[in-house]
């Protein structure tokens, strides 16, 4: 994984690497989730948690995802951690709007906005 992202050999551990994992395990992922949110991006250790990571986080909150559900989008859907906060709450309040807006759904959230 790491092999093929060569701007994360520039990443600091104890900065970047470190405070990411434990901020995927304080959300409640177990090892093996971490790994697949990691595999699945590997391009989150070079995000924000301050400025990137957790105002998504508190997106799905706002849109009334528990932590257990946080959890298995994360792991399912890693991907989602790409998008930028204002784009998952306007694709989020889109699908609520059609009344799609459920856990199964979220993958089309990873469409371009053409197909969207």
């Amino acid at each position: 994984v790491i092999a093929g992202r060569r701007q994360l050999f520039g990443l600091s551990l104890e900065n970047n690497l470190k405070p990411t994992v434990q901020w995927l395990k304080d959300l409640g992922l177990d090892d093996a989730r971490v790994a697949k949110v990691i595999v699945g991006l590997p391009q989150l250790f070079g995000l924000s948690l301050e400025n990137n990571l957790k105002p998504k986080i508190h997106t799905f909150r706002d849109q009334g995802f528990a932590g257990s559900q946080i959890v298995r989008i994360l792991a399912t859907l890693p991907y989602l951690l790409s998008l930028s906060a204002k784009r998952i709450a306007y694709r989020m309040k889109n699908l609520e709007a059609r009344g799609s807006l459920a856990e199964k759904s979220l993958a089309v959230m990873s469409l371009t906005d053409a197909k969207f």
